[in-house]
């Protein structure tokens, strides 16, 4: 099976003079098996919007327009997004909509109606893997789930808990639930990437955003980042000297949410945070 779908690849990207750019992240996954396994993460029903990012050939795609109501493709190379759109026009599929774009650009809003709910499936390249979560987390139209084709190592920082919290663990932890899917070995792509992949499922878990809790989202994240700007430096000292604070106040907000000030960033769960932020919060104004 393996073996036919690889095939399948190379000849379409023989016919089509497609040469897989690295710098694009193209890795085109040729394990039936592992597309099944996004399809059974993603439970997509039918009366679901699904955006694809990365859709490649379509293969996936072709799967996500059998399940989903509706699927918005993004696709970044120029050349492939004509193949898909060729592909689908011929096939008379009424319900993919192939957009040439980068998906970093893309704005929720212009695409889906203000009460439509939409799920992401996307094989990310891995270079834009933090500023895409970045971007679609803190929008104001955030995804019900994702279903996330990401560099291994990325995944197990995403899921990583206290006392190895990472600034980007905090950062989807505050906003819902990752958990890894399944590894996915480098010989399941072509070309082969030098490390392996893991699907990732992420559950937004937070009401739909208003204008108050994306301000409450910035606060917290400010003092995160202040946080974690010095990894090997205790605590203390980062939210003294990054939020220009006196010893003291930061020592009574600290004791206040019962955090130790030999604490470092790392140590503190998310409900640690939480507690935190609420804290120093009074010291700031």
């Amino acid at each position: 099976m393996i073996e036919s779908l690889a095939a399948k690849t190379k000849e379409l990207c023989r016919i089509y003079d497609i040469k897989p750019a690295r710098s694009k992240g193209q890795n085109f996954l040729i394990n039936e098996g592992i597309y099944q396994a996004i399809i059974n993460a993603a439970q997509i029903k039918k009366e679901d919007t699904v955006l694809e990012v990365g859709p490649g050939l379509g293969f996936l795609t072709a799967e996500l327009s059998k399940k989903a109501a509706r699927v918005v493709a993004v696709e970044l190379d120029d050349k492939l997004a004509d193949i898909l759109t060729i592909a689908i026009d011929s096939q008379d599929v009424k319900n993919v909509e192939i957009i040439n774009q980068d998906i970093l650009q893309f704005n929720p809003a212009e695409h889906f109606q203000d009460d439509e709910e939409y799920r992401v499936v996307a094989n990310l390249p891995y270079n834009i893997t933090s500023i895409f979560l970045r971007t679609f987390l803190t929008s104001a139209r955030p995804p019900q789930s994702l279903v996330l084709m990401l560099q291994k190592e990325v995944a197990e920082r995403i899921i990583t808990t206290a006392p190895d919290m990472t600034m980007l663990s905090l950062s989807l932890q505050y906003y819902g639930t990752p958990r890894i899917v399944k590894i996915v070995p480098s010989s399941d792509f072509w070309p082969a990437p030098a490390v392996d992949s893991a699907i990732l499922h992420f559950s937004y878990d937070r009401p739909r955003p208003t204008p108050a809790s994306l301000a409450e989202a910035k606060h917290f994240f400010r003092i995160a980042r202040v946080a974690f700007s010095a990894k090997r430096k205790m605590l203390k000292n980062n939210l003294q000297g990054g939020l220009k604070l006196r010893a003291e106040d930061v020592a009574k907000a600290m004791e206040s949410a019962n955090i130790n000030l030999k604490t470092r960033a790392e140590d503190l769960s998310l409900e640690q945070w939480q507690l935190l932020v609420a804290s120093i919060t009074p010291f700031m104004l």
